[in-house]
């Protein structure tokens, strides 16, 4: 059987992971999961240089003679289909606004002008690598959300997503659906979690994973900020669970890993809103989004 390979990059604002996958079975490689930090704001020649080189790596690691695409999961806004990015003041990728990132992969790499790079949403991959992870979940209509410094959201139906028509909000987004006294991240997110935080008690921390370390301890006040965020989450998320008719939901993205804290109030919420779907914690949200990449060559 001739077996057809893709690699599958997720970029962050601080990182590139890349791996080579196995289209048919949706495997990642054993020994080619390649990853480095880097900073974003560097010129884009050595931003650049860098992605080159742990693509090269991935693949000449894999022991893989041919790849029949990359597939790159990527932050917005960016243009997807054109391969354009759209960053701008966001204190990342502030050399790349308006430059053709397939073009610059074509170049770096030495690819022929027609070899496929093929770009998506981060959150969107995410989804459909929690879909695809589990052959089970083709079937299915799947929502996905990613939980971290952003609130991202997918609706999957058969490995297929969805991001228009009066099942779906506008393209597929819940960040920023009108929620309280502003949009759904502001409460759903790691500042919202921090939001929460500094009103029960007046005091302002760094980051999530303060608040997380305190919860493990038995804190309680840091224990209800997270609950707060699970009744947000529900309470945003339950009209369109019931709206796209989802058979299952999945919760990925850093602030997940805190899922012991945030599931009571969610499910709390579910509960009395009368929504039953199955619902679980991703696992591993960077093979995720890697999977979910490289499905956009399962066809091709």
């Amino acid at each position: 059987m001739n077996k057809k390979y893709a690699v599958g990059i997720d970029i962050g604002g601080t990182h590139i992971t890349a791996a080579i996958i196995d289209i048919a079975s949706m495997k990642v490689i054993d020994q080619s999961l390649q990853k480095e930090s880097f900073d974003s704001n560097l010129p884009v020649d050595e931003v650049m240089s860098i992605w080159g080189k742990v693509i090269r790596t991935s693949i000449e690691n894999s022991k893989v003679e041919a790849v029949k695409g990359l597939a790159v999961c990527m932050p917005g806004p960016f243009d997807y289909t054109n391969g354009l990015c759209w960053i701008k003041d966001q204190s990342k990728y502030e050399h790349f606004y308006g430059l053709n990132v397939r073009n610059l992969f074509h170049g770096i790499l030495d690819l022929s002008s027609d070899f496929p790079v093929l770009f998506e949403n981060d959150a969107v991959c995410f989804g459909k690598g929690e879909v695809f992870k589990n052959a089970e979940n083709l079937s299915k209509k799947v929502m996905a959300i990613t939980l971290g410094t952003g609130l991202g959201a997918c609706f999957i139906d058969k490995g297929v997503s969805i991001a228009t028509g009066e099942s779906v909000p506008e393209d597929g987004e819940i960040y920023n659906l009108p929620y309280k006294d502003g949009m759904a991240e502001d409460y759903i997110s790691a500042r919202g979690l921090l939001g929460s935080y500094k009103t029960l008690t007046g005091k302002s921390l760094s980051n999530g994973l303060e608040v997380y370390n305190l919860a493990i301890t038995g804190d309680v006040i840091a224990i209800k900020a997270f609950e707060q965020l699970g009744e947000d989450l529900a309470l945003v998320v339950t009209p369109w669970l019931e709206k796209f008719n989802a058979d299952s939901f999945v919760i990925g993205g850093k602030i997940a890993n805190a899922s012991e804290f945030i599931l009571p109030g969610f499910n709390k919420k579910m509960k009395e809103a009368g929504v039953d779907v199955t619902v679980s914690i991703s696992t591993d949200n960077e093979v995720a989004a890697l999977l979910g990449a490289a499905s956009m060559l399962y066809t091709i």
